[in-house]
This record gives C-alpha cells, sequence and structure tokens, in this order.
C-alpha cells in the first residue's frame, strides 16, 4: 500500500511517544504565547536593583495524537503545514477575532481549530469527514488540552461530496452562525478541489440572506513537482485551484506572510495563504 508522509515530522523534533495499541503516536507542538512587549522592538525595564528586566516569551504546547504515515484518503490524520501556518494566523489577529464564532473546514486532528479556542472567546466548529475514526480522534485531542482553551469547541462532520439538501441540520445551523471559515491543506486530487469550491461558494451564499458575512482563510503548502507535459516545474494542486475559482464572483487575496511565527515548523517560501470573501 502507498503511504505519505507529512514533511514537517523529519523537520522538527516534537517529541512523538507511540499510543498503547501502537498505530498512532501523541507529539508536543510547541508555541509561545503573543506578548505585545516582546513585539515591541527595544522596551526593556529594570528590577529594583536596576538589572535589565527582559520579558522573556510564556510558552505553551499542544499535544495531539495522530497517524505518522498514512495513505492518501486518509491524510487528515496527519498533522501538515499549512495547520501550523493558519495558526500562526489566527494569534497574530487574536483581537480581531475575539468574539467572532469560527469553524474550520477538514479540520484533521483538529490542531488549528485548538489554536482557534486559545484565543477566541466565541464558539468553534471543527469539522471533518469521518474516515477512520477522525472525529472521535478530534474530540479526543479537543479533551486532551482542554486546560488550554478559551472557547468551547464543537465537532461536526462535514463530508463536502455530500449535497448541501443531505447535510445534517446541525451542520447547517453552525455555517448559518459562522463569521470565520477556516481551511488548511484540503485540497490535494482534482475531485476534492471541485467538491471543495462547491462548497465554499454554498457557504458564501449562506451569508448573504442571513445578514451574516463569511471570511474564508485558506492555508496551504505549494506541492511543486516538474511534468514533461508541462517541462516546467509545477504546483498542480493549486493551480487548478486557481482556474476553478477564477470565474467565482469571489474576492480573493493573497496575504502577506509576514506576521509572527509562534509554533514551531519550518514556514518554507511553498506557503500560501488567501482571504476569501463574496464580492
Amino acid at each position: 500500500m502507498f503511504t505519505v508522509t507529512s514533511e514537517i515530522y523529519s523537520e522538527t523534533n516534537y517529541q512523538p511517544t507511540k499510543t498503547e495499541d501502537g498505530h498512532k503516536v501523541v507529539s508536543k507542538f510547541r508555541f509561545r504565547y503573543p506578548d505585545e512587549k516582546l513585539e515591541r522592538i527595544g522596551r526593556t525595564t529594570a528590577d529594583k536593583d536596576g538589572d535589565l528586566d527582559v520579558p522573556r516569551p510564556r510558552r505553551g504546547v499542544i499535544e495531539l495524537e495522530h497517524s505518522e504515515a498514512t495513505e492518501l484518503k486518509l491524510v487528515g490524520l496527519q498533522v501538515w503545514r499549512g495547520a501550523l501556518l493558519l495558526a500562526d494566523y489566527l494569534f497574530s489577529q487574536r483581537e480581531q477575532l475575539a468574539n467572532q464564532t469560527i469553524m474550520e473546514l477538514g479540520a484533521g486532528v483538529g490542531l488549528t481549530s485548538i489554536a482557534a479556542a486559545i484565543h477566541s472567546g466565541g464558539q468553534v466548529y471543527c469539522t471533518d469527514v469521518d474516515l477512520g475514526c477522525i472525529l472521535k480522534l478530534i474530540r479526543g485531542n479537543v479533551q486532551r488540552n482542554a486546560g488550554l482553551l478559551r472557547s468551547q469547541v464543537s465537532v461536526l462532520e462535514f463530508n463536502f461530496l455530500i449535497p448541501r439538501e443531505e447535510q445534517a441540520p446541525e451542520l447547517l445551523s453552525a455555517i448559518d452562525a459562522s463569521d470565520v471559515i477556516l481551511a488548511a491543506d484540503v485540497i490535494y486530487d482534482d475531485t476534492l478541489t471541485d467538491a471543495f469550491v462547491t462548497v465554499v461558494d454554498q457557504i458564501l451564499a449562506r451569508g448573504r440572506p442571513t445578514g451574516r458575512p463569511k471570511t474564508i482563510y485558506m492555508a496551504l503548502e505549494k506541492r511543486v513537482v516538474f511534468t514533461f507535459e508541462d517541462c516546467d516545474s509545477v504546483a498542480p494542486m493549486y493551480e487548478y485551484f486557481l482556474k476553478q475559482t477564477a470565474h467565482k464572483p469571489w474576492q480573493l487575496e493573497h496575504l502577506p506572510l509576514d506576521f509572527p511565527q509562534y509554533f514551531d515548523y519550518d514556514r518554507c517560501r511553498q506557503l500560501i495563504l488567501m482571504r476569501i470573501t463574496s464580492r
């Protein structure tokens, strides 16, 4: 069986330990809490002895149970770089998102939703299709990190391939209640990309009649390959997504990655962050 492995495991030591059944691992995803004092350059104070009192970052850890390698259809059981980039962005926008209701699509093992709930005072909905018992895994990860969270995290199933009229009423109500939609590394084949584009269309459309417009933040890592057909290095999934959305009534912006890095990972140049709204 062909398997894939997220590159982040070989780049950073997340101190994985095997679960009791030996099928998964529990890893520690370290981060620093945002601190305005540390983000202002050159501002230090002196203690009572006159020594410089340099503020030190407060550290935290998100512990996640996940797989280290999977077949392609179960890649959500792993942690990918886009989730960490999106978590960084949420930390950097913590004041703007403080009381927003947030929904994550294709949440995988829940890292980005958990990061959202660390600072947000609003509801967080964490959704994915229930392959490989992933919803049970997410619930376990949310419980594992309950001491970090300010928000309630609700875990719901959302299968992009199911027509809207067949989706659960609870899910549709959660979509209507959400202000911000997150998606990290959710496109990796044409069928899934087409389904995701349809879902984005539907979510943006639901925001218009309710008077609750949606803002979608989408992170991904461009997977660059050389193809003989193009005689060039291309990022097929990213380019296919742009092609499929070119005619849409969306405002799609590529955001600069100049916000601070709070999580430990390699923020490589292939990472992309987009903001999508209705025109």
